[in-house]
């Protein structure tokens, strides 16, 4: 029963009830004041015509003080309750009558993409799809979010996802895949839904445990996400490739020809010079493509960009120059495996975290405000005593897995002013949160919601190679047929779409050596790294 109906009869189970009062009132005044028995319907119908302003005065006038009182606090009465009804009655159903009518179906969609229901991670996937123009409908059941979502521009359908009837009226048969992402348990009933209303649909969940996994295979899920375990495993790897003497994950070009991103670490010799000023070029050999500032990607980068402690370099390059840049992006002050790594907060994010570093051997700590197992110290980490007992002091890097952002941001404070030199990471629950933490001072910030975003992407449009889960960023392979006869420089690739072209294949070669003079050929297939609008833009100028 929603909150209308529920008002309405509580006022007209009350209505009755004062009526009846009333009439007992009026029935005995009449009999014990006036000395002018009435029958008990009769005494009834007098409140009502009193109550109704429909007219009444047929035991008028009363002779008695008693019964003119009560007369009038009836009177009184009667023009409360009707004002009463006025919220209760009459201005939702003007609020319905004046309100837009969501949309409960779509027609004539096929081959897009159903998502049941909106949240936060579902910002980033929109945007994913809206750049490779796939189609898409929010199923949500929330009627109130189902308004903003549609008022904002969104195409919605007011629905329970866990209903058959909804599902097939969205066109579920005819769609590109489905995503269950409302929680662990209500997903298991959209996807046995889903089953029942298009069987051979593709349906890819997400879960929050990741002890639930199974559940949703059992249902019927061909592709279960865990995006938490994925943050913790990148963050991990920010710390882990610091102490380590190889590069981290790479994507593979050609043969010894890798794109990678390396980050500035405090400490470095890079640290305070601009782009132009590093001669990372000329020192390295290897290529800068773009760069992440404080989460923000820019591609291509000025040469004016300062390099600070935090920056994060997507570079090209063979195997032995991306070595020499790293270390050239490495700390001077920090080497490998000294002193510890705290981690605060022990959930699902912080033990994968600390299961890494255990793998890789990186002496670690972990703080948590509750004592459970692998929790070394108990505190509440926005207590500058919790941080010291950990060992702040003498740490390189500190570890913010906890969901609570607010916290996240008050720590990041709290561990810079008591280690000004040491290496902040941090997860952030809520993308619009990750700027509020890089101004706390966090040197790398890790958005959930962007990276489940990412991760639903990446499985659904099978179209990328994708360099960062938290990023917009890409590395596409694709054929450039209108730029056949014309030089790198006359196609100016970068100012046109902000695309680099990496490497260009050509007869089963991986060319890497691009000057301003370098032809395309139609057969050509050009290997181009940007952010998905920049690929957009490439892949339409050149085909």
């Amino acid at each position: 029963m929603d909150s209308w109906k529920r008002r309405s009869l509580y006022y007209l189970v009350g209505l009755a009830a004062v009526f009846l009062g009333y009439a007992v009132a009026y029935d005995h005044g009449m009999a014990v004041y006036e000395g002018r028995p009435r029958s008990f319907f009769h005494s009834l119908q007098v409140v009502v015509e009193t109550f109704t302003t429909t007219g009444y005065g047929s035991d008028s006038p009363w002779s008695t003080a008693e019964m003119n009182a009560l007369v009038i606090v009836m009177d009184l009465t009667g023009v409360v309750l009707i004002f009463a009804a006025i919220p209760v009655f009459i201005v939702p159903l003007l609020e319905d009558a004046l309100s837009t009518t969501l949309p409960t179906a779509v027609e004539d969609l096929e081959d897009h993409v159903v998502v049941c229901t909106y949240s936060p991670r579902a910002e980033t996937l929109i945007s994913e799809l809206e750049s490779w123009d796939v189609e898409y409908v929010l199923v949500e059941p929330d009627r109130d979010r189902a308004m903003d979502l549609y008022e904002s521009g969104y195409p919605v359908a007011h629905g329970d996802p866990e209903s058959v009837e909804t599902l097939e009226a969205v066109n579920l048969d005819a769609a590109k895949a489905l995503v269950a992402d409302a929680s662990d348990e209500v997903d298991v009933s959209v996807v046995l839904t889903a089953r029942e209303a298009a069987k051979d649909v593709r349906v890819v969940s997400v879960v929050d445990d990741p002890d639930h996994e199974t559940y949703h295979e059992l249902a019927g899920v061909d592709e279960v996400l865990s995006p938490r375990r994925l943050v913790g495993e990148s963050l991990a790897a920010k710390v882990t490739t610091a102490v380590s003497t190889e590069l981290g994950e790479a994507v593979e070009i050609g043969e010894d020809f890798e794109v990678a991103e390396l980050p500035i670490q405090r400490g470095s010799e890079l640290v305070g010079t601009t782009l132009a000023e590093s001669s990372i070029r000329e020192r390295s050999g290897a290529n800068v493509i773009g760069a992440w500032v404080r989460g923000e990607f820019e591609t291509p980068p000025s040469p004016d960009m300062e390099l600070d402690n935090g920056t994060v370099l997507l570079v090209a390059g063979e195997q032995h120059q991306l070595e020499r840049l790293k270390d050239l992006t490495s700390s001077q002050t920090h080497r490998p495996h000294h002193g510890t790594v705290l981690v605060v907060g022990h959930g699902e994010v912080g033990s994968t975290v600390t299961e890494a570093l255990a793998a890789a051997n990186v002496p670690h700590t972990v703080v948590d405000i509750e004592d459970k197992p692998g929790v070394d110290v108990v505190g509440d980490t926005t207590d500058p005593v919790t941080l010291q007992t950990a060992g702040i002091q003498q740490a390189r890097t500190v570890v913010f897995t906890i969901g609570d952002d607010t916290v996240t941001g008050y720590g990041t404070l709290v561990a810079r002013d008591l280690n000004p030199d040491v290496e902040v990471l941090a997860r952030a629950e809520e993308t619009e949160n990750v700027q509020k933490i890089y101004r706390a001072g966090a040197d790398y910030v890790l958005a959930l919601a962007t990276v489940s975003g990412r991760m639903l992407a990446s499985q659904l449009l099978e179209r990328e190679e994708v360099v960062s889960m938290d990023k917009q960023v890409e590395i596409v392979r694709t054929t450039a047929p209108a730029f056949a006869g014309q030089t790198l420089a006359d196609v100016d690739v970068r100012s046109r779409t902000g695309c680099t072209v990496v490497a260009v294949e050509r007869d089963g070669e991986i060319l890497t050596e691009l000057g301003p003079d370098f032809r395309f050929e139609r057969d050509d297939h050009v290997v181009v790294a940007g952010t998905d609008d920049d690929v957009n833009r490439f892949t339409t100028l050149a085909n």
